[in-house]
Formats: structure tokens, sequence, C-alpha cells
């Protein structure tokens, strides 16, 4: 065969070679791309925050309430209210944490209101309580069983140390092994030590005093959860980054996020 008619015969198998393998279909082994599947939507924390006050009220709740609002709603949605007609089992239906934040004195629960609360908490929900929150509902023996521990006094009112007991938990995660702060610290009728667990304790040798006095604390409650953080008597504590900290960790924790 002549040299040009070898070349033409050539091309002419290497174009048919490349016809056949575009006009093949996909091989067994191969599958259609799959796009990627979405992330599930977060569902928020949703938190009934209670500030009303039937005995001593806080500056500070203000800024409590300035500083739960503030949170990204996608995340935690909080309601505040001081109306406690609020808190019945139709409305606690809707929440994951219940929190009383700067309460104080006999708050007018009614007999049916003081059930909700303890069967949301005992269902599986969660209980926050901040500073004056163990100042509240004395009569009451139940509700101080939740909160851990009735306040007794304010010994001290000046800059201290904490010392944190326990900072694997969520509520007291990144504060190091102490920090310090100016507050108002208290004091209480019994050490809740033996029943709850105690993420923080005031270092009594930095207020000149001794002894054993828990700050924050956690414990289970029925199904539920709930803390109690004895911070926030002053409008500043509320902007300090390691105590907004603590209470985001805490309500994440009580709703068992």
């Amino acid at each position: 065969m002549p040299r040009g008619s070898r070349v033409l015969s050539l091309v002419a198998a290497i174009l048919a070679l490349g016809a056949a393998a575009c006009s093949s279909g996909p091989s067994a082994s191969s599958s259609p791309p799959t796009s990627p599947s979405p992330s599930p939507a977060v569902t928020p924390i949703h938190v009934l925050m209670i500030t009303a006050t039937a005995g001593f009220r806080h500056d500070s709740i203000a800024a409590a309430r300035e500083l739960l609002l503030s949170l990204p709603a996608s995340e935690i949605s909080v309601a505040a209210t001081e109306d406690l007609a609020t808190v019945r089992p139709s409305t606690l239906a809707e929440f994951d944490v219940l929190m009383f934040a700067l309460t104080s004195g006999e708050l007018p629960f009614s007999t049916d209101q003081k059930t909700a609360i303890l069967d949301f908490v005992s269902g599986g929900a969660g209980f926050v309580g901040v500073h004056s929150a163990s100042d509240t509902l004395y009569e009451w023996p139940e509700y101080g069983r939740l909160v851990g521990a009735y306040f007794k006094e304010h010994p001290w009112t000046q800059q201290a140390s904490l010392i944190v007991e326990d900072g694997s938990h969520p509520a007291a995660a990144g504060l190091g092994d102490r920090f310090s702060i100016v507050e108002e610290f208290y004091t209480f009728r019994e050490n809740p030590r033996p029943r709850v667990q105690v993420l923080l304790r005031l270092d009594a040798a930095s207020v000149g005093a001794t002894g054993d006095y828990p700050i924050a604390w956690a414990q289970s409650y029925g199904s539920g959860r709930a803390y109690y953080n004895a911070l926030g008597h002053f409008p500043e504590t509320w902007h300090d980054p390691l105590f907004r900290r603590q209470i985001i960790g805490a309500i994440r924790w009580a709703a068992k996020r």
C-alpha cells in the first residue's frame, strides 16, 4: 500500500475509535454527581426570663435584660417579662429554659403555678437562677431545692478572686483556673455543696476570710437541669465577658444543647 494510503487509513481508525468512545454510555462503576445534603436547621433555645421583684430591686435588671435580649435569636431566643401570669403550663410548654434573673421576695405564684414550674423542670426542661434568685420564695421550700440554696447575707462587696472548680462544665469553660471580679458576694443559709456540683467558689483568702463559699453550681432536677450563679449584682457584671460566657454556657447546658 502506498505511504499516503497507509496514513489515511491510520487517521480513519483513530477517528473511528474516538467516535465510539464519545457515543458509549457511562461505565457500570460511575454514578451521577449528587448535591451536598443541606445542613439541618438549628432550633434556637427558647428562654422565658423572669425579672419580677417583691423585695429588693437591683439596678442591674436593665443590664441583664439587655444582655439576654442581645443574644442572636437564631441561637437563644429570650422572652423577658415581669408578668407572672405568663408562668403557666401552656406557656412554659413553648420554652426550653425558665430563668429567674435578679428576682426577689415572695413572688405571688399560685399553687398551680408552683406545680407548673416544678413539673416543667423535672419533666426535662431547664432552670437558670442568677444572683438574688436565691433571695426569692423563702416560703416555698421546693423552690429552695430547685435553686440550690437560700441567700443569707453579703458580707463582702469588693474585688475578689473566684476559683474555678470544674472548667470542663459548659457554664465554666474558658474561665481558666481563677479570675477576679468586683461583686457583692453572697453567703447562704446552708452550704449547697453536698447536694450540687460546685463550679465556682470564692477564694476566701482574697476577702480576708476562711471557709467554703460556693458561688455557682449545677444539679440535676428530676429529668431536667438547674443552674445557679450568685454573681450579677452590678450592671458592670452583666457586661463582663467572663460572666456573659457563664450565662450563655449555663443556658445551653440547662437546655441540653
